[in-house]
């Protein structure tokens, strides 16, 4: 069996993949690499159990799998508070805040509603690095000690940790939002409850997409992965702006008055030059990922300010934050890490301070994502390709000569999903058509190669 961990966490197809007996084995390992009975809890005011938190998203199947994880967490010896339908940036916050040894949060993203995941927070918030993955993997399935009597860990209800969150993300604004007028795509995700309360407690005039979940609706023709419906809403009742975020509410995108797409990038954009003349963004210097625009390169630098790019995925972006000193950075999807206030990226945060320098600026949003010009950029998805022959000659040799036909003015890049069974390939060039055409040839050559 492969590395069951990928980008961002265990995913699957629940009750396929992502089993019961899965979730629970993991919160067991998780337990036994992460939980520490000798830690002091600030929360308590004790040394005794760790403590873990759990959260989830609306999906069905996140049900049983969180009973799973809660079993295998208390069975272990871990104190169990159930947080309820969450985003994920709410689940590291309060793994943080309520001093919790570990925090446990159940959602597939951006992903259709039979997929799930389990993600694992370290004490103080934060994602877990590669090692730490690789030895709960290598956990699984150990024989242990059972706590029995007062050693099981006890589990109960903390779901008013909602409105610890939200005060939170409010705390963290420079000033009230009194007047905007807002639409919101929860995308029938984690956030159909607090992103539409905190928006409204921050002084905006708030319209709600996507905040019905059934269970098996999350994402589903809505939310940053959708945003045709958002468009029409904001134009049919006349909103400053539009965000949508993804099904746990961990990253966002927006969308003008005018209907137009603002990305993570010009998000970043937007967000970075506000810090940077507060004085706010730490040594000058954004982080982002090989995926941002070449727009993006250019607006930065174009403010003198400083970019470091890493992999894909957000904490690779955190990693390098943690090292450097750095306090913001992000993805092209809409992940914004602003480690003054979070320890992920965290869709409603980001939100909150893009609407902040709308209503401080008295500018519109388009004319904040001006600051950037996008460069035409073009992502084609092979499905079903063996993910390892990424880095195959004949497909390399392809990259290199598109590379030296588009010069300085272009690039490619191809990167295998760490989440799906695909291979993702991109390419950036003066125009569209240029782009599109090279990336189709190289998506060709991909499911030529990687077959």
């Amino acid at each position: 069996m492969g590395r069951l961990f990928g980008t961002d966490g265990v995913r699957g197809v629940a009750g396929r993949d992502l089993t019961a007996e899965l979730a629970m084995d993991l919160s067991v390992a998780a337990a036994h690499v992460l939980g520490d009975a000798g830690a002091f809890h600030a929360s308590v005011g004790r040394r005794g159990r760790p403590i873990a938190v759990v959260g989830r998203d609306p999906r069905a199947s996140g049900e049983f799998l969180e009973a799973s994880v809660v079993a295998g967490l208390a069975s272990s010896g871990v104190d169990v508070l159930r947080l309820g339908v969450l985003p994920t940036p709410a689940v590291a916050y309060l793994t943080s805040a309520l001093g919790a040894d570990l925090g446990v949060m159940l959602s597939a993203s951006h992903n259709p509603a039979p997929d799930n995941g389990v993600k694992f927070f370290t004490r103080g918030g934060y994602k877990l690095p590669d090692a730490v993955e690789n030895e709960i993997e290598q956990r699984l399935g150990e024989k242990w000690d059972r706590p029995v009597g007062p050693s099981v860990g006890r589990v109960r209800e903390a779901y008013g940790e909602a409105d610890r969150y939200v005060s939170h993300l409010l705390a963290t604004l420079p000033h009230r939002l009194d007047g905007l007028r807002v639409v919101v795509d929860c995308a029938h995700g984690a956030a159909h409850m607090v992103a539409p309360e905190a928006l409204l407690r921050s002084g905006a005039v708030v319209e709600t997409i996507g905040a019905n979940p059934d269970g098996l609706n999350i994402n589903e023709g809505v939310g940053s992965t959708h945003l045709g419906p958002l468009k029409e809403a904001v134009a049919e009742r006349g909103a400053d702006l539009g965000v949508a975020y993804d099904g746990d509410a961990d990253r966002c995108l927006a969308v003008t008055a005018d209907g137009d797409e603002v990305d993570g990038d010009q998000i970043m954009t937007i967000l970075a030059l506000a810090m940077h003349a507060d004085g706010r963004l730490a040594e000058d210097t954004v982080v982002a990922t090989v995926m941002s625009n070449l727009g993006f390169k250019i607006a930065i630098r174009n403010a003198g300010l400083n970019m470091v790019e890493t992999a894909v995925g957000d904490r690779y972006v955190l990693e390098a934050m943690k090292e450097h000193g750095y306090n913001f950075g992000g993805e092209q999807s809409g992940h914004v890490i602003m480690l003054d206030h979070a320890t992920t990226g965290d869709g409603l945060l980001t939100s909150l301070h893009l609407m902040a320098e709308v209503a401080r600026s008295k500018r519109s949003l388009a004319d904040l994502a001006s600051a950037m010009t996008k460069l035409p950029q073009v992502l084609v998805n092979v499905r079903d390709v063996t993910k390892a022959k990424a880095s195959a000659p004949e497909l390399l040799a392809a990259v290199a000569k598109a590379e030296a036909d588009l010069g300085d003015s272009g690039r490619v890049l191809i990167r295998p999903s760490g989440t799906e069974p695909m291979i993702r390939v991109m390419v950036e060039a003066e125009s569209h058509d240029q782009a599109s055409s090279v990336a189709h040839y190289l998506a060709d050559v991909v499911r030529t190669v990687c077959a």
